[in-house]
């Protein structure tokens, strides 16, 4: 029987105080292809007691056996791996193939790293004569989005576990499938009863009861600015922890000594990934002025190399969209790119050729972008790149941290000594040189309105606990 209709509460799946289906899209197809619940207050405060409930015992087990049930978690996880790939491709639209190798992939590496960080990580120890430890922060609210969902969800969940942590979880609810199956492994695996709980349902209610209920310790929020702001103002009347992982608008610089062919291209297909759907794409390339030229046709041929179309098709490796909201905001910042003056290079407004249905975006690239125009400045949450140029090394690194955002940051240069020196001077959680594979072990999270607090490795574990030094505890 499908638990679509349910929610995970107290180790058991239970319907709904006030039954509300919400309908879940394919993007492909526009269709609903099934329905979840939608929660009230009620629901938040059943789950809530559920976690307070069982934030005593559950924060006074061993390291090593919160080790085991991650372990356990882990297992499970990778023979239900099937399952989440369909699951995340039918609900976001994402390529099956990307689906199983990055989107169903990186629940399971960070599941696997926090497992690596566990076996280490010191809980207690002692300084002079104190005792500093971490203990668990208590019971923790978890909001996640669509965009990476078993991203998300495992970077919070894993680490909270690894803390000794409760928790609440609202998946998005335009990708929610992938969240139930999440709950399914935790119940299998006999995650002790209160634990883990979920709730679906939509932000402004369930997202915002959460945030102010005053039986959460810690918020832990991924999505945009906007909500974010919403989730701080009402966790401050309570003066909870709030971990937020907002948007991003970051630069790619290519320096005057970078193997064009090679990282422009890469700079391309690391924008147009999971259409463009990831907070730290890398949205802005910004090249030598003498060298644009060039750089718009290596752009060109690169965004040549992108099938847009079905999903479910292996001749196709770019995906629709999430939604209509989305596709409506994407195409209506493509029109202000053209209207501002931008050079149109590939893609642009509307449908891909062939395709009259879902929500599918035209591979763009924009050139001699500068820096007033809504494309330079606005996330866009699509498979849209804006190639700026510039005139110096000193103007390429003040543009690049022209933003209000600060979550990541890209510098290419054969040249790494001076790659380097770029590098330090970006204000951005993360920067990466010369397209490195994905380390889960780095520190993710942003500066400025990127949010605060950092994820993903023992970063993320430290993020989920509280210090508390014992003075005297080595005297005699």
């Amino acid at each position: 029987m499908s638990n679509h209709l349910k929610f995970y509460i107290d180790g058991a799946w239970v319907d709904p105080i006030a039954p509300k289906a919400i309908d879940v899209v394919d993007p492909s197809t526009e269709e609903v292809f099934t329905q979840i619940s939608g929660g009230t207050v009620a629901d938040v405060d059943r789950a809530v007691a559920a976690a307070r409930a069982a934030f005593d015992g559950f924060s006074r087990t061993s390291p090593k056996e919160r080790l085991e049930l991650l372990e356990a978690i882990l297992a499970e996880y990778d023979r239900r791996y099937e399952d989440i790939a369909q699951a995340v491709s039918m609900e976001m639209g994402a390529p099956l193939s990307f689906a199983r190798s990055a989107q169903a992939w990186i629940g399971q590496a960070h599941l696997r790293e926090i497992v690596r960080v566990m076996k280490d990580y010191r809980f207690s120890y002692m300084e002079g004569g104190m005792q500093i430890s971490r203990e668990a922060i208590g019971v923790v609210g978890m909001i996640t989005p669509w965009n990476w969902p078993l991203n998300q969800i495992t970077c919070k969940v894993g680490p909270a576990i690894a803390a000794g942590c409760t928790m609440v979880l609202k998946p998005s609810e335009i990708a929610p499938i992938t969240g139930i199956i999440f709950s399914e492994i935790m119940h299998d695996v006999g995650v002790p009863k209160g634990v883990f709980n979920m709730v679906n349902g939509e932000g402004g209610v369930v997202g915002a009861a959460l945030s102010s209920h005053p039986e959460v310790d810690m918020m832990s929020f991924t999505g945009s600015t906007r909500a974010g702001i919403l989730v701080a103002k009402a966790a401050a009347e309570t003066v909870k922890r709030v971990h937020q992982e907002l948007g991003g608008k970051s630069p790619n610089i290519l320096l005057p000594e970078a193997d064009f062919p090679r990282r422009v291209t890469e700079g391309v297909a690391n924008m147009f990934s999971n259409s463009g759907q990831s907070c730290n794409a890398p949205s802005r390339m910004l090249v030598p002025r003498d060298r644009h030229a060039e750089v718009v046709e290596i752009a060109r041929t690169a965004a040549g190399n992108f099938t847009v179309g079905d999903p479910r098709s292996e001749n196709s490796n770019l995906g629709p969209v999430v939604s209509k909201v989305q596709f409506d905001k994407i195409q209506n910042l493509i029109q202000s790119g053209i209207d501002e003056g931008a050079e149109l290079v590939a893609g642009g407004p509307g449908l891909p050729d062939g395709l009259s249905k879902g929500y599918y975006v035209r591979p763009t690239v924009f050139a001699n972008v500068t820096p007033e125009m809504r494309i330079a400045k606005e996330e866009i949450f699509g498979p849209v790149l804006s190639i700026m140029p510039y005139d110096s090394e000193e103007g390429a690194i003040a543009e690049g941290n022209n933003t209000v955002y600060g979550l990541a940051a890209y510098v290419q240069s054969e040249d790494l000594e001076k790659a380097r020196r770029v590098a330090n001077r970006m204000r951005a959680g993360t920067v990466y040189i010369n397209a490195p594979s994905t380390t889960i072990s780095a520190p993710f999270g942003g500066f400025k309105q990127s949010g605060n607090g950092r994820e993903w490795s023992h970063w993320g574990l430290d993020d989920f606990t509280e210090i508390k030094g014992i003075v005297g505890y080595g005297e005699a």
